[in-house]
């Protein structure tokens, strides 16, 4: 399979497993109408290739107790700190994400805290004190409106 080449089939396929990842290979062979080694084989390729990733369930933040949500933006003093930063980042348990990002900040991370007095901690106490970390900016989100995958579609590219 050729990179980010997909046909019609296994669109139809990602787009199923999307909403349900859990669905028997037979359930969805007969959804697709196609046969249950076709949709077997197409699977196992899409995992080869790194289009289809983890299988997981989506937590609910609120329903454990994380209150509050935030994203924080992060300034590192020399980018030499940068991937060390991010490995010390990663653990961090409340950080559910890191992202590189373009200008003043290098590094955007997704943060769940039991409430604002925690994460006053985690930004000052183990984000700030980070060797290499010169500042961070934070904005609080108050819900998520949605989530989801890349759009998929067997529509031309233009």
């Amino acid at each position: 399979m050729k990179k980010n080449q997909l046909d019609a089939l296994d669109i139809r396929i990602v787009n199923e497993l999307t909403v349900d990842a859990r669905i028997p290979f037979i359930t969805l062979a007969k959804k697709l109408n196609a046969s249950n080694t076709l949709i077997h084989q197409r699977i196992k390729k899409l995992k080869a290739s790194g289009i289809l990733k983890n299988a997981t369930y989506d937590l609910d933040p609120w329903e454990l107790g994380f209150e509050t949500s935030a994203y924080t933006q992060i300034i590192l003093r020399d980018s030499i700190h940068h991937r060390r930063v991010e490995e010390t980042l990663s653990l961090i348990p409340e950080v559910v994400e890191c992202v590189n990002i373009a200008g003043r900040y290098a590094l955007l991370v997704h943060i769940y805290a039991k409430n604002n007095r925690h994460l006053r901690d985690i930004i000052y106490e183990k984000i700030q004190s980070i060797e290499g970390v010169e500042g961070t900016n934070t904005t609080m989100a108050f819900e998520t409106a949605f989530k989801r995958n890349i759009p998929l579609s067997i529509e031309p590219d233009f």
